[in-house]
């Protein structure tokens, strides 16, 4: 441990805080000072666990007008300005704490154990606020769970997993590569890649888009086998196809922990094109349930922690999107407020907030700004409840000829039948994704193939134009549809193969243009179903060849405006890879299917088998604009 002084703070740096088997967690303490002395207390405590290096800067500590993100110190400095000792801890087997990293599953009981060492030091007045992004979000999640002594409030800010089986780790059954690219990229990070030179340079000569193009990955087969432990629980991850034991886990699945959790107040952060929106919504729900917390959300537009861009992809949602300036001056003055009421008891309005805050997509006028992205717009609205108290949901049906309307099809109509390829899987262009560089990014790219986008196969090409996917569009809307809310598709299909996915996107089209001369396909939300699991999570079994069945493919909930003069799409295929696995269509256990086989799959679209795409969809009077906050 050393100490040091920097002005009115005083730092503790690298306190080994030993947890219940004796593993030292590297953590950096930051109390009030003066006179070069840390000031005796008590204070109450802003905690952060975090695997990417306490000392190192967060990117979502940015305020906007800043060129970079501020330092963790200079964080902290303002929140010991304001009368907190700041809590920064890494986790296990990362950067200077000791033990063996296991991605997610050792921070409950980690977390619990340092919250414990916590109220017993004298600075700390029994009070803890936790705070953290992504994987701060998920360690922050996994210690409430187990209900630790001083926890009193959280934020979790684009993560804390409610179920990763359902979002975060698998989505629909399928695997999502994020892991893949995170683990990769996280490993040149381990012990053992900074210790031995010869291991960081094995990593770094690895072709990572060689390596997706010859998945899946198994045991020394993989550019991760450098740093064996991450391949392990990579494989482990890809692997557990089956909602069983090793998903119903503390750190992983909070949903079956929510009675556990203490009943304090909760601050929820996402965005549209984050990858944590429905982990962000079912907690919402499940948090809130019997009332005994207070509960909140803000969604913004962009992608995973970007929240002072305005920006996301290709798709620009003007100045009105970024945090700073529309919902809160400070993005750290923002949390202090939420902190400065739950575990200081200053009165100042925050448990009078409404319940959510969101940011609406849409209604700019899609031409392309000075930048080149299409100006999308959108604007802030506040609402009691979620989903909006003015919600009417609309079933849109899948007909013969391709056209996505409220009326019923033929009862004749022919079912679609195409081949699904897993060898030329339709490549993911998009969307809510993170984590996944050089690989893929999300966020709103036109619905077309191009070089930027890993396996495209024919740059410039709509993906519409390919024989396996299957889109069904609106006539041009006479005036704007305001879709605010969880999104659902249900399919009739049927397959010859015995496991087969089913994909579906929805999609606002843009018109012709003279900026964009055959229209703009912006990607609003989709999903993923793996039918081996068509009778639940927790039975997997084969398709009967032909036999016609009903899934439930659970998009992202989503706020959009799609205005007048657009059309609405809904594209369904087989495959959106690089974001999943590609399902080889053999019924080979998960992760494991070294043979694949073309499926010829079938979409059903006739009256008595009728498709739809279920819509949230709201008055354009009913939103209620956003209060802005003063934050300080």
């Amino acid at each position: 441990m050393r100490e040091a002084s920097e002005g009115v703070v005083a730092v503790l740096r690298d306190v080994m805080v030993r947890m219940r088997d004796g593993v030292g967690l590297a953590t950096d303490v930051y109390l009030p000072s003066a006179g070069g002395r840390a000031l005796p207390g008590p204070f109450p405590v802003v905690m952060e666990r975090t695997p990417y290096g306490k000392a190192a800067r967060s990117r979502s500590e940015i305020e906007r007008g800043m060129a970079e993100p501020m330092a963790r110190g200079a964080v902290a400095a303002r929140f010991v300005a304001a009368g907190y000792a700041v809590v920064y801890q890494d986790c296990r087997g990362r950067y200077g704490s000791e033990g063996e990293f296991v991605k997610y599953l050792s921070d409950a009981e980690d977390g619990y154990d340092t919250c414990a060492w916590l109220v017993d030091q004298p600075w700390c007045d029994g009070r803890i606020g936790t705070m953290g992004l992504s994987y701060a979000a998920h360690t922050q999640a996994a210690l409430a769970s187990l209900s630790p002594p001083g926890l009193a409030c959280m934020i979790l800010d684009s993560g804390g997993f409610s179920n990763a089986y359902t979002c975060g780790i698998r989505q629909g059954g399928a695997f999502e590569l994020k892991q893949a690219t995170w683990a990769y990229n996280r490993a040149h990070e381990a012990p053992v890649a900074e210790a031995d030179p010869l291991v960081r340079g094995a990593l770094a000569a690895e072709d990572l888009f060689a390596w997706f193009r010859a998945m899946p990955w198994s045991e020394g087969r993989s550019p991760v086998r450098w740093v064996p432990e991450y391949e392990t629980y990579l494989l482990d991850q890809w692997r557990a196809g089956t909602f069983g034991p090793e998903w119903k886990k503390p750190g992983i699945w909070l949903e079956g922990f929510y009675d556990a959790v203490p009943d304090i107040p909760v601050l929820l952060m996402s965005s549209w094109y984050d990858v944590y929106v429905k982990t962000t919504f079912d907690n919402l729900a499940g948090l809130s349930a019997g009332g005994r917390r207070p509960v909140k959300v803000i969604m913004g537009a962009g992608l995973h922690g970007d929240r002072q861009k305005g920006h996301a992809g290709d798709g620009d949602f003007g100045e009105a999107a970024p945090f700073g300036g529309n919902v809160g001056d400070s993005w750290v003055g923002f949390r202090r407020r939420w902190f400065d009421r739950w575990l200081k008891g200053v009165d100042n309005g925050v448990d009078r907030d409404p319940l959510a805050r969101l940011f609406v997509m849409g209604g700019g006028p899609g031409d392309k700004g000075p930048d080149g992205r299409i100006r999308l717009g959108g604007r802030w609205i506040e609402a009691p409840s979620w989903p909006l108290p003015d919600t009417r949901v609309e079933d849109w049906r899948l007909h013969p000829d391709g056209r996505l309307s409220p009326d019923l099809p033929p009862a004749d109509a022919e079912p679609f039948v195409y081949d699904f390829d897993p060898a030329d899987p339709v490549p993911t262009i998009g969307g809510s994704l993170t984590s996944g560089q050089p690989i893929f990014e999300g966020g709103v790219f036109d619905q077309r193939e191009g070089e930027r986008f890993f396996g495209s196969r024919n740059p410039g090409m709509p993906l519409t134009a390919r024989r396996d996917v299957l889109a069904f569009e609106t006539t041009p809307l006479a005036e704007d549809m305001v879709i605010v809310g969880p999104v659902m598709v249900d399919l009739w299909v049927a397959s010859d193969a015995p496991d087969t996915d089913f994909t579906a996107k929805l999609i606002d089209v843009h018109p012709p243009s003279a900026d964009w001369p055959t229209g703009f396909a912006v990607p609003l939300t989709d999903g993923i179903f793996r039918c081996r699991y068509r009778t639940g999570w927790e039975t997997p079994s084969p398709i009967e060849a032909g036999v016609p069945f009903r899934i439930t493919i659970e998009p992202f909930a989503t706020a959009a405006i799609v205005k007048a003069g657009h059309r609405l799409r809904l594209d369904v295929s087989s495959s959106n890879f690089p974001k999943f696995d590609v399902n080889p269509n053999t019924g080979a256990p998960e992760g494991r299917g070294r043979t694949r086989q073309v499926a010829r799959n079938t979409v059903f679209c006739d009256a008595a088998r009728a498709s739809a795409v279920r819509l949230p969809v709201v008055p354009a009077g009913s939103l209620m604009p956003m209060r802005f906050v003063e934050t300080g």
